[in-house]
């Protein structure tokens, strides 16, 4: 059919849900991507009839992590683990890394059979550097850190940044979220980094209610968090400057100009810190 792909061959087999709505389709569709179906496109469509700037929101959020791997490089953090990876979308995580240190190492982590489909596009490494794939789900923390040293690709007596963007608003509840987030930093050395993005309805509840509950329905319960409650996942860690800012304002590219998009239309926290 007219805009929707088949499925890689070593997909066959696998329930890809294709029947119903997915959150990683919908942010492919929000991106301009292809991987997505017509049943993608009709919840994406009514979250843009709830939040018209929806496609601005996620577009933002793909910028900042660009800028923040591209940070943490020069910072001379030379190993990643993306946990909640999504669907590939060039430039990828290891590509920007990469782009700055060819010798950067990248592990990508997801539980989700449609990202596994397409994940040779996350496996095209500099020959200086390194990446590999796994299968995990975030929440089970410690069998994300055993797939991640099965593969031996990252090195934890070594300083790692741990990203998770966009992610978290998929953990839902009061405590789960944070216990995830803390488990993982603590198999992290001295040194290490958390950079993370986090929807948000601080500038426009009522759409926001709107979204989760289109989500809810869908089939992907979801949960948006103030600001003082994202800053939660930073605790014990050293915020690096600007601090957790809505993502846009997180060190824009020099000569970028004026932003002409405003926070409400991003409504998307992102922030970068250090562990001691």
């Amino acid at each position: 059919m007219v805009g929707e792909q088949s499925e890689p061959g070593h997909g066959r087999g696998t329930d890809l849900g294709q029947d119903k709505a997915h959150s990683a389709r919908m942010y492919d569709y929000f991106l301009g991507g292809k991987t997505n179906y017509a049943v993608d496109r009709e919840v994406a469509e009514t979250v843009i009839r709830h939040f018209p700037a929806a496609e601005t929101a996620a577009r933002a959020n793909r910028a900042f992590m660009h800028r923040a791997v591209r940070c943490l490089t020069r910072l001379g953090v030379r190993q990643f683990i993306d946990v909640g990876a999504g669907i590939p979308m060039s430039p990828n995580l290891h590509e920007v890394a990469q782009s700055v240190a060819p010798d950067s190492r990248v592990t990508y982590v997801d539980n989700d059979p449609i990202v596994l489909v397409y994940s040779d596009a996350l496996l095209d490494s500099t020959g200086e550097g390194g990446t590999c794939y796994v299968q995990a789900d975030a929440t089970e923390s410690a069998a994300v850190i055993d797939a991640v040293k099965s593969e031996g690709v990252i090195d934890f007596g070594q300083p790692v940044a741990l990203t998770l963007h966009a992610l978290l608003p998929f953990v839902t509840g009061d405590h789960v979220p944070y216990r995830m987030v803390r488990r993982l930093m603590q198999e992290l050395p001295s040194g290490s980094y958390l950079s993370l993005s986090h929807d948000t309805g601080d500038f426009a509840p009522e759409a926001w209610q709107a979204i989760v509950d289109t989500y809810t329905q869908a089939g992907t319960p979801a949960q948006v968090r103030t600001r003082a409650e994202v800053m939660r996942f930073f605790d014990g860690l050293e915020l690096i400057e600007p601090g957790l800012v809505v993502g846009h304002r997180w060190r824009p590219e020099p000569g970028s100009g004026p932003s002409l998009v405003s926070d409400a239309q991003v409504s998307l926290y992102a922030g970068v810190a250090r562990k001691p």
